[in-house]
C-alpha cells in the first residue's frame, strides 16, 4: 500500500512531471546559498504558529538575519500573541513567496532570545514605528525597550523553488506547456533534510 494520497495510476509515466522536470539536487552548499539568496530578496515571509486553541496563525514578518548558514533571526514583541504561541509550542513554518512564483518553505524551531546584547545587534530605528513610544520612557521603541526580543528560528528542514530562466522565457514556457500538455522545466526545484540542515550548522560553527 502506497504511504502517500494517491487515487489514479499513471503507469511507467511520472504522475507529478512538475517536480520529476524541476527537482534538483546540486551540492550543499549551493542548495543553501540559493535559499539564503532568495530569502534575502524577498525580505518579508509568512510565520505561521500553533495558537493555544490547536488551530493555526500566520503573521507578515521582516527577515532581521541569519545565522549558523541556515537559521533566521526575526524581531517580536515579547507582549504579543505569536510570543505566547511559541512559547507554547516552538514549532514553527517560514513562507516566503514573491510576485513571479518563487517560493520557499522553512519547517523549524523558534527560540525567543530576549538577551540584550543579541537585540541590540539586531536592532532597526523602523521598529518604533510598529512598536510606538508609550512615554514612560522605558517602553520608547529603542534598543533597551524590553518589549523588544528576537525570535531565532532553527531550521529543520527547506523546500524552495526559484527560477532560472527570466519571467519572458518562464511565461512562454508555461503558455506552450498548456497547448502541448508538456510541463516546463523553469524551476529549480531543491529540498534541504534535516540531516543537511544539521551538517551546514556544524560546518558554519
Amino acid at each position: 500500500m502506497s504511504d502517500h494520497y494517491s487515487n489514479t495510476d499513471t503507469g511507467s509515466k511520472p504522475a507529478d512531471p512538475y517536480t520529476d522536470k524541476n527537482l534538483q539536487e546540486p551540492g550543499l552548499q549551493e542548495k543553501i546559498e540559493g535559499l539564503n539568496s532568495f530569502a534575502d530578496r524577498c525580505k518579508f515571509c509568512m510565520m505561521t504558529t500553533k495558537m493555544n486553541d490547536g488551530n493555526l496563525a500566520s503573521r507578515c514578518m521582516a527577515l532581521a538575519g541569519k545565522e549558523n548558514t541556515v537559521d533566521f533571526i526575526f524581531h517580536t514583541n515579547t507582549e504579543s500573541g505569536k510570543t505566547d504561541d511559541l512559547k507554547a509550542n516552538p514549532d514553527i513554518n517560514l513562507g516566503f513567496l514573491n510576485n513571479t512564483g518563487e517560493w520557499a518553505s522553512v519547517s523549524g524551531e523558534a527560540i525567543i532570545e530576549t538577551d540584550r546584547d543579541a537585540v541590540k545587534k539586531h536592532y532597526s530605528p523602523a521598529l518604533k514605528a510598529w512598536l510606538g513610544d508609550l512615554g514612560d520612557g522605558i517602553h520608547n521603541g529603542e534598543a533597551d525597550d524590553p518589549r523588544i526580543a528576537l525570535i531565532r528560528v532553527k531550521t529543520k528542514t527547506a523546500q524552495y523553488a526559484v527560477s532560472y530562466v527570466n519571467s519572458v522565457t518562464s511565461t512562454f514556457q508555461v503558455v506552450k506547456g498548456a497547448v502541448t500538455g508538456e510541463t516546463p522545466a523553469v524551476n529549480k526545484l531543491r529540498h534541504l533534510s534535516e540531516d543537511e540542515c544539521n551538517q551546514a550548522r556544524s560546518g558554519s560553527s
